[in-house]
């Protein structure tokens, strides 16, 4: 009888060795708002549910004054406690010169690469086209999220302030749990 409960620990012990609980995250909005409609306005921004495991997130920007070659980006995570509250990053970069040097800021190319591959914009200024993220999956972005860092679970928010020339054009919020 004891050696049935040894065998039994030592088999529960290599499921746990082998069995990797990865956190999960799941998109629950999106709002993108521009400041200057003569300027930039969204076209859509969107999430699309296509079944119940599998969505992703859209959105473009027409651009009205081009060619763009001074553009500014700040980024935030903030982390819902009784309200947003900042949460490990905020940076501001100049993203025409981190574009040319993608190296110089690994936490921009961190941010920049859970976008890039479903994006036109993954090339330095100047930028004299709209600007597209297309169907951005909740999987890749799974992958890129819990393999890389380890958050605690809850709500988080990715905010964004995208300026021009010195100007605040738009802002885009992703919100999205971590479960």
């Amino acid at each position: 009888m004891y050696i049935k409960y040894i065998i039994l620990y030592q088999i529960l012990m290599i499921l746990l060795f082998f069995t990797e609980i990865t956190p999960l995250v799941e998109f629950t909005n999106i709002k993108c708002t521009s400041f200057d409609k003569k300027y930039n306005d969204f076209e859509y921004c969107r999430l699309k549910s296509v079944n119940r495991s599998f969505k992703y997130m859209s959105l473009k920007v027409n651009l009205y004054k081009v060619p763009i070659t001074k553009v500014k980006v700040n980024f935030a995570m903030l982390k819902r406690y009784s309200g947003y509250k900042p949460f490990l990053y905020n940076i501001t970069v100049d993203a025409c010169k981190i574009l040319k040097h993608p190296k110089s800021n690994p936490i921009f190319g961190f941010f920049h690469g859970l976008f890039k591959k479903h994006s036109n914009m993954n090339h330095t200024c100047p930028y004299d086209h709209d600007l597209v993220v297309d169907k951005l999956p909740t999987s890749f972005i799974n992958q890129q999220v819990t393999g890389a860092l380890s958050f605690p679970h809850g709500d988080y928010l990715f905010h964004s302030d995208w300026f021009a020339y010195g100007v605040h054009r738009a802002t885009v919020d992703f919100f999205y749990t971590l479960s």
